[in-house]
């Protein structure tokens, strides 16, 4: 699957709650609520860069499908974790969150889940 791309945002469900479980600072998420992000995916075979847009602040972040990585979350916290490919889909899985990211015609849907 080809996620190259520049994806915008159309909808966001509960992500209060989200940033809230992966305890993201309240400061941060009463800003993040008001901001729609714009994410930009380079692919390279199985080498990605995903880089996320906001008023706020643009984070960057580069992985390579099956082998860990160190990835910076949006309010700067760093975390390892290794991003697999499954039925055409990204799949990213913490101890607090998961998200999974598909092409689903012309656009990306990323679903996100925190434990």
């Amino acid at each position: 699957m080809d996620f190259n791309g520049t994806w915008k945002t159309y909808s966001e469900e509960n992500i209060g709650e989200f940033l809230k479980a992966i305890a993201v600072p309240e400061m941060m998420i009463k800003m993040r609520k008001d901001v729609i992000p714009l994410t930009v995916v380079e692919q390279k075979g199985e080498d990605f860069t995903i880089t996320v847009k906001t008023p706020l602040r643009t984070q960057v972040n580069s992985f390579t499908v099956g082998k860990e990585a160190e990835l910076t979350s949006m309010d700067g916290r760093k975390f390892k974790c290794t991003v697999r490919k499954e039925n055409g889909k990204l799949i990213t899985e913490t101890e607090k969150f998961t998200s999974v990211r598909e092409i689903q015609g012309e656009d990306m849907v990323e679903v996100r889940g925190f434990k």
